[in-house]
């Protein structure tokens, strides 16, 4: 029998540019350009039927849209028994804590995504700051897991930061997209280093460079990792399957803290029938109680506050 998926990392565009206009995330930054495609949520829902995805996470294209959340809130109440908004807003604004708790209450919002606006600013402010620590709570009192992205130049020093905040609110559960490690790795990213003269070396197998890096959470455990396209796309550059990697991960935080999300409307190298193809492949070296957990079933506890009773 297949497993049916949860997709937890849909990024939704619009084809409406006169009702969802690309926003920049800060003032001083330029207004983004339309991407050259468009994922609608017509699309996704009939992209999941044919390929046996139960429910999709609609994270905020935060660069597109900025902290405009909009389409993914009007295409959640569409369909609200598929898809489940994941918000970006601003951590820096006193009144975010306040704006996400309406947003959670009275607009099925199921989710925060914490990032940062401008990565190549090496700081901490954006996670950690006397205002950003009023969103943690917020979603800690709302039992709405928190999401959190970091850049490779981020790690070494965000994800002690992480640990500290993770076991300030214990109860919380806190998916870190991409995984937390070199293989997290985004093309944005590999484009930058090429430019600055920079070599890729990615950490073999079998550790994958998970000891220098996420290995400090293995006695976290409200501390989850998303696999999605971005490793997948390093995996592929490496010429590694990724059910490797799924293995080794499975082997030190053990299953239930595992999840999977393509990254559709961000990462296009692959079409969604492919990406949901890879992501039952990389269950291959999983038991199949493993596997489920992987593919839907801890993505499903996390989110089970958005199924309607």
């Amino acid at each position: 029998m297949t497993i049916a998926l949860f997709d937890t990392h849909a990024h939704l565009i619009s084809d409406d540019w006169d009702k969802y206009k690309p926003l920049s995330l800060t003032p001083d930054l330029p207004t983004p350009d339309r991407p050259n495609y468009t994922v609608t949520a017509e699309a996704l829902i009939e992209m999941m039927d044919k390929n046996n995805v139960e429910r999709a996470c609609l994270v905020q294209r935060g660069h597109v849209y900025g902290y405009d959340n909009s389409y993914i809130i009007d295409s959640a109440a569409a369909f609200p028994d598929r898809l489940h908004p994941v918000v970006i807003l601003n951590t820096q604004d006193p009144e975010t804590p306040k704006l996400y708790r309406n947003l959670v209450k009275n607009h099925g919002v199921c989710g925060f995504r914490m990032a940062h606006t401008r990565p190549w600013i090496l700081d901490t402010a954006w996670m950690s700051s006397p205002s950003a620590m009023d969103v943690w709570k917020a979603c800690a009192d709302l039992g709405t897991p928190m999401t959190i992205i970091f850049y490779q130049k981020q790690l070494s020093y965000n994800l002690p930061l992480l640990k500290v905040i993770a076991r300030q609110f214990p109860d919380l559960q806190i998916l870190v997209d991409h995984g937390g490690m070199p293989y997290g790795m985004t093309q944005v990213e590999v484009g930058y280093a090429k430019e600055d003269g920079e070599d890729i070396l990615m950490p073999p197998p079998p550790d994958f460079g998970i000891n220098e890096t996420i290995k400090i959470f293995e006695d976290v455990p409200n501390v989850n990792f998303k696999i999605t396209e971005i490793n997948m796309e390093r995996l592929a550059a490496e010429k590694v399957r990724p059910a490797h990697l799924v293995r080794r991960m499975v082997d030190s935080f053990g299953p239930d803290r595992l999840i999977w999300g393509s990254d559709v409307g961000q990462s296009m190298l692959w079409p969604y029938d492919e990406k949901t193809e890879m992501a039952r492949s990389a269950a291959d070296f999983l038991t199949t109680e493993e596997a489920e957990k992987f593919l839907h079933d801890n993505a499903a506890r996390i989110y089970r506050h958005c199924y309607r009773a």
